[in-house]
């Protein structure tokens, strides 16, 4: 309450991306930091959750996009996270799209961002995550740069791979942004099969393979995640991220001469949530993959909708920003009771 109705007026008076930029540096001051850890993180053991090796203290997680460069591991663990996502990484450093490039749909309590993958390159996330002072679960979501021609993106996100091998726990293939022309076109068979052969090949070379789990767009049809199923299944990689943003403007409430004036750009927020959660459905019923349900999630119930169409897992973004900090603890607190309820319905 407190968030939603004082904090949030404030922030929604300015622009979004100085908005996110400021939080950052907020929940980063140390007697900050501290007070969120006392209100916020509460990680019961009955939510504790193995999957792909890991072992996950709860089964939330931040969605990537938040901490694209890895500078507030710490912070974000602090809020109650169970794993934190970074990225998405490229090789090189690049500053993204022009801004403005983040918008509010209030009515929708929606996004819609253009970032470009904007970030500081592989090597200052790398130097980052090396100053973490937490045991907290990584994972590294990698993309290539938008100089780098699709032929050639392969070469990208083998160099993000090798680089943070050593200091994160999983990785995350991107390869549905909206924001880099042309980026979704690598979720084609052929250019998909390729780029994770690649990937799965070098990850066999280490003693330790990482889980490597690929994140897709909500826009694909059946037909299409038959062949990301098929993909999966064939190349072994770990699991799906279902889903990024989407492109799609379709059943929103906001003024539609508004949302043209904005453009392009992918769509996260409850607008989202129905199609991840199909889609969600779909791979799990078709296949039984494990899979990150990310996509509209804005309170516990949404949480619990994710996790009974079939998610191993779930990610939070928009959200966090619409509902503020609480949210994660008050989520927690609803799956305990719900596994609790459902006792044939292990989290293990």
């Amino acid at each position: 309450m407190i968030y939603k109705k004082f904090v949030r007026p404030i922030f929604f008076k300015i622009d979004p991306e100085k908005v996110h930029h400021t939080t950052l540096k907020i929940i980063s001051i140390p007697p900050i930091k501290s007070l969120l850890n006392i209100f916020c993180n509460y990680s019961p053991d009955d939510l504790k959750k193995r999957l792909f090796g890991i072992d996950f203290p709860n089964p939330i997680g931040l969605a990537a996009g938040f901490d694209k460069n890895a500078a507030h591991i710490d912070s974000f663990s602090a809020l109650g996270f169970g794993f934190i996502e970074i990225g998405t990484v490229t090789p090189l450093a690049q500053e993204g799209n022009a801004k403005p490039r983040i918008f509010r749909l209030r009515a929708d309590s929606a996004l819609i961002n253009r970032m470009g993958f904007n970030n500081e390159g592989v090597d200052s996330a790398l130097e980052n995550i090396k100053k973490c002072k937490v045991d907290t679960i990584i994972g590294g979501n990698i993309g290539k740069n938008k100089i780098t021609p699709n032929e050639n993106a392969v070469d990208d996100y083998l160099k993000s791979f090798k680089a943070l091998f050593n200091y994160v726990d999983y990785f995350v293939i991107n390869v549905s942004s909206p924001n880099t022309p042309g980026l979704r076109a690598l979720q084609e068979k052929e250019p998909l099969m390729h780029i994770l052969n690649v990937l799965q090949k070098e990850n066999y070379t280490m003693a330790r393979p990482k889980p490597i789990l690929l994140k897709i767009a909500p826009d694909l049809t059946n037909s299409q995640l038959d062949d990301i199923i098929e993909i999966v299944q064939k190349i072994k990689i770990d699991g799906i991220v279902a889903t990024n943003t989407t492109i799609s403007r379709n059943h929103i409430k906001s003024d539609s001469t508004i949302v043209e004036e904005i453009g392009a750009g992918g769509l996260s927020g409850k607008p989202l949530f129905k199609r991840s959660t199909e889609v969600i459905r779909y791979i799990k019923k078709k296949s039984g993959i494990p899979v990150i349900g990310v996509g509209g999630i804005h309170s516990a119930e949404d949480a619990i909708e994710k996790i009974k169409a079939g998610a191993d897992l779930i990610q939070i973004y928009t959200g966090l920003i619409y509902e503020g900090p609480f949210l994660i603890k008050k989520i927690k607190k609803q799956l305990v009771k719900y596994y609790s309820n459902n006792s044939g319905i292990s989290n293990k």
